[in-house]
């Protein structure tokens, strides 16, 4: 059975200082397209220890008040949302592509890094005024976090801040957000590809 980064051990055999958390985080040039660095967190959720301290890295600051529903983008905001979710006992809100929803939904179009898209969210499942913390895996030029805010207003809902595994900072996405809701991430890129972990 392969040795996962989180398991290794000193040649002593005592336990080995744990890696961070940007080691789990491949770099994947030109993908989906050309000339887009794409930031793969597939490592990160495959080892188990490594995904619960990021998971309660990206937790923490909104422990002391959790929101009642998180709002993930699809598709692995999914997994993000799903997981502090269930750390809370909130309820889990889908933002998908189009027509993939039955029922009434509402609808954002945004920019994304390398194009245009839509999400869609059911109308029907929240109470107004509910709290609602919205999370991605990525937040990069930030238009699907603004589509995302702009949904859960819509709906009459009240969001409590962001929570992203990973912010590409210099893209700009972090400033389109403002000041007003709380912006959290747990490893941010320069653009030298250095990132700053908060855990």
């Amino acid at each position: 059975m392969p040795v996962r980064p989180s398991q290794r051990a000193t040649a002593d055999g005592a336990a080995a200082p744990a890696p961070s958390l940007a080691s789990f985080v491949r770099a994947i040039p030109d993908f989906p397209q050309p000339g887009v660095l794409f930031r793969d967190l597939t490592p990160l959720w495959a080892d188990g220890a490594a995904w619960a301290r990021a998971l309660g890295a990206l937790a923490r600051p909104f422990d002391a008040a959790p929101p009642q529903v998180v709002l993930g983008i699809e598709a692995r905001g999914f997994l993000v949302a799903a997981a502090l979710a269930a750390r809370w006992s909130a309820g889990v809100m889908l933002a998908r592509k189009p027509g993939k929803l039955p029922g009434s939904a509402a609808r954002e179009e945004f920019t994304l890094e390398y194009g245009k898209a839509t999400i869609e969210t059911h109308r029907d499942l929240f109470a107004l005024g509910s709290r609602v913390l919205i999370a991605d895996d990525v937040i990069a030029t930030g238009g699907t976090a603004v589509a995302a805010l702009a949904l859960v207003e819509s709906l009459g809902l009240k969001p409590v801040g962001f929570a992203f595994v990973v912010a590409i900072a210099f893209l700009g996405g972090r400033a389109k957000l403002g000041s007003t809701l709380p912006v959290h991430a747990v490893l941010s890129y320069d653009a030298a590809g250095e990132a700053l972990v908060r855990e």
